[in-house]
């Protein structure tokens, strides 16, 4: 037998990553209840969105400030198989319009879009704020852009 490619490992851990989060909030959600799950989960994905920065940060040899989030934050959307654009702001920020999210796609294969608004309400912030966060920049959305909300993308902006 052949062994595995590096596409092929990636696409087997990256799998594994994204069932594991949704079997992980459904078993919470059973248990409990889920607003309970959801709370959970984002406290989860704060503290993953640190790891995630910082090792980004490492490999990428980055330092803080927005040029090395702008990089960093970009090539997380693009493993993770994010569709979008970006466009500087001015001197101190810059705009990313998410046009296809694999989370959502994740929900609505999964069924369970009814609940995508309410997750994209309370997850996505402490995410995205949470990188931001570890560059020394600022975030925020327009609320009312928000795919999982029916708007056909969702607009974050990053600052110094």
């Amino acid at each position: 037998m052949a062994d595995l490619n590096d596409k092929q490992i990636a696409d087997y851990f990256y799998r594994g990553f994204e069932a594991v989060d949704g079997l992980w909030f459904m078993k919470v959600e059973e248990k409990f209840e889920f607003d309970t799950a959801l709370e959970i989960d984002n406290e989860v994905w704060k503290v993953l969105a640190k790891m995630q920065a910082r090792k980004m940060k490492e490999l990428k040899k980055a330092d803080t400030g927005l040029e090395a989030l702008l990089d960093c934050f970009a090539e997380r959307l693009k493993i993770e198989g994010f569709t979008f654009k970006m466009a500087k702001e001015g001197d101190h920020g810059f705009k990313i319009v998410i046009d296809s999210c694999p989370w959502y796609d994740f929900l609505v294969k999964s069924n369970r879009q009814h609940l995508s608004s309410k997750v994209g309400e309370v997850i996505c912030p402490s995410d995205y704020g949470t990188w931001a966060s570890e560059f020394s920049c600022k975030f925020h959305r327009d609320s009312d852009k928000r795919i999982c909300s029916g708007s056909k993308s969702c607009v974050l902006h990053f600052a110094h």
